[in-house]
């Protein structure tokens, strides 16, 4: 073996073992998880539950490192060109990792090569709500009040989410309504229970604190079956439009080259946490379904959100902020 082989070889050699001692120690050291939008939204939130768990389980502190900005491009950029040894994460949304390559010119990163899928951690359901003067009180009467009057009826978009809700509708139900764009849930929510607009689309989170204080009334909800997130409101896909379904959802992902055996040890501590009745109450109280899965299965379904969201968004013609 010539002297240049037999270093090459030592090499191979070394990254081999340096990649089996770090998967035998994880973690070693503290452990941050980017959460690409503000502290206090609800990918936060999560995040912070299961770095909590995740301290207390693999006695080392994981910690969030919330970036903010472009719709989560800012943080899930970070996260992808962050060294891949298991000690960045990122909790990754329906935005980040299936829709935004479609809605901006660059991202940054490219979601289906630049990261290691680890486990999809919950889903986050939308509802369609009104002001309570607001004349309809099933998503039937909405559709039929909108061909009523077409692009007489107001509905605050504060998401990428919601607006692709809001097209979605209009595509399945040929509802012309009329789209009020918002920066964030607060001025939206302010807005519509304030009268001057009629509707909302927002997450079960930001929407059924209102529902309950009677502030809004909730017309129906994303899901393909009700949910105990919102329970006695229907979904849309039981009120005349069959088959609507759009659910935001969080997953936690690592740099792609990231340890197989880290990866596989990450998911099967969030798997455990949850398995536990405790952890899914405490997502039902985020306003999060629990959800789960392989590494594997996280791929698959992310290929499924890719191909269904970027026709719609291409047709639509969404351009991210």
């Amino acid at each position: 073996m010539t002297l240049k082989a037999m270093a090459c070889a030592l090499a191979v050699l070394a990254g081999v073992t340096a990649g089996t001692a770090t998967a035998e120690t994880y973690p070693a050291k503290p452990v941050r998880i980017i959460v690409p939008y503000q502290a206090g939204q609800g990918t936060d939130v999560a995040a912070r539950y299961f770095a909590e768990r995740l301290s207390k389980a693999l006695g080392q502190n994981f910690y969030v490192d919330n970036k903010p900005g472009a719709g989560g491009n800012i943080g899930a950029e970070a996260a992808a060109h962050a060294a891949a040894d298991g000690y960045t994460l990122l909790m990754g949304t329906n935005a980040t990792q299936t829709m935004n390559e479609f809605m901006y010119a660059s991202t940054g990163f490219d979601p289906g090569k630049d990261f290691a899928p680890i486990i999809l951690v919950g889903m986050l359901p939308m509802v369609i709500a009104a002001n309570p003067s607001f004349p309809a009180n099933s998503m039937a009467e909405l559709i039929a009040a909108a061909k009523a009057k077409p692009d007489k009826v107001d509905v605050a978009l504060p998401s990428n989410s919601a607006r692709l809700v809001f097209e979605l509708l209009k595509e399945r139900a040929g509802a012309p309504l009329f789209g009020v764009p918002y920066k964030g849930s607060a001025t939206a929510m302010t807005e519509v229970m304030g009268g001057q607009v009629q509707l909302i689309i927002d997450t079960v989170t930001a929407t059924r604190g209102h529902v309950a204080s009677g502030k809004l009334k909730a017309l129906g909800i994303t899901t393909l079956k009700s949910s105990e997130l919102l329970p006695g409101v229907k979904p849309v896909a039981e009120q005349g439009v069959p088959g609507f379904e759009m659910t935001g959802w969080n997953a936690f992902y690592a740099p792609r080259g990231t340890p197989q055996p880290v990866v596989d040890l990450l998911n099967a501590e969030v798997a455990k946490i949850l398995a536990q009745p405790e952890a899914r109450q405490r997502l039902l109280g985020l306003g999060f379904e629990a959800a789960g899965g392989t590494p594997g299965n996280l791929a698959k379904f992310e290929q499924q959100e890719r191909s269904k969201w970027a026709p719609l968004i291409k047709a639509a013609g969404l351009k991210g902020d």
